[in-house]
């Protein structure tokens, strides 16, 4: 057990079900946001605060042995907003990891878009090069590059997950492939807290798939066995959402929608 977990992002999508999820693995969670947290319930312990602030995001991991970084920009975006959110932040976060006297273990959340411009039939291990789709997709890439920095220069070890779609359940053909259930998430966590080392590490979150298009063969080390498949889903997605056009970068590329986005301005 940790002595103490902190949850970057916490009033996101992702940080509500860590939030409950996740409790069996510390005796303390502490959950950051800029707001929005409510009231801390038992075991927890809530501070405010913003990646851009170094200096408040030291004094935020200082003491915790476990971080699940979920904070950042979420979503496409312009480069000013891009750079704020997931360059910066994760430089500032990684610097108040390396100064603290812990040294906690890091998920990074991670995305599916660092390799989005691979077609959706190659299968991809996480040896594959890189191909991100965006702006976003490249902050994920800078993030897992200063992960590898980090442990080889100061042994701070680090997972970087590459979430593909953590749904209550598949929305969409696409997810057939991508899907990460909220349970297969959960337990992933806890592999990668639980394994005596980690070095630094690269894992798909994808559950078990039928469809799915990642290896994660490299990292079976964690012992991580999805228990869910979005393949349950198929006929409720057969019956209820149109398919795609062949030739629409949903059904083309393996980062979707993200690789007809625009360059975003402010």
């Amino acid at each position: 057990m940790l002595e103490k977990l902190l949850i970057t992002g916490a009033s996101g999508g992702l940080g509500q079900i860590c939030r409950q999820s996740l409790k069996p693995l510390a005796r303390t969670m502490r959950l950051t946001a800029r707001s929005g947290l409510g009231e801390a319930g038992e075991g927890e312990e809530i501070v405010y605060g913003s990646l851009d602030d170094a200096a408040a995001l030291a004094e935020i991991v200082e003491g915790c042995d476990g971080i699940v970084h979920l904070g950042g920009q979420a979503t496409e975006a312009s480069w000013e907003t891009i750079r704020a959110a997931n360059i910066d932040g994760i430089v500032n976060l990684y610097e108040a990891v390396r100064l603290s006297t812990t040294k906690p273990r890091i998920i990074f959340a991670s995305s599916n878009h660092t390799i989005g411009f691979y077609p959706q039939n190659q299968r991809l291990d996480t040896r594959s090069p890189v191909r991100p789709d965006g702006y976003y997709g490249v902050s994920k890439v800078f993030g897992e590059a200063l992960a590898s920095m980090y442990y080889d220069k100061f042994g701070i070890e680090t997972a970087s997950v590459r979430i593909g779609s953590c749904t209550a359940e598949p929305e969409n053909y696409r997810m057939l492939s991508t899907w990460l259930s909220h349970r297969d998430f959960a337990q992933l966590i806890a592999r990668i807290f639980a394994v005596p080392v980690l070095g630094c590490q690269v894992i798909y979150g994808a559950s078990a798939n039928s469809a799915g298009w990642w290896d994660n063969s490299a990292v079976s080390f964690l012992g991580w066995q999805p228990q869910d498949n979005a393949e349950a889903y198929r006929a409720k997605i057969e019956q209820s959402v149109p398919r795609p056009d062949p030739d629409a970068p949903v059904a083309k590329y393996q980062g979707g929608v993200f690789c007809a986005d625009p360059i975003f301005k402010e």
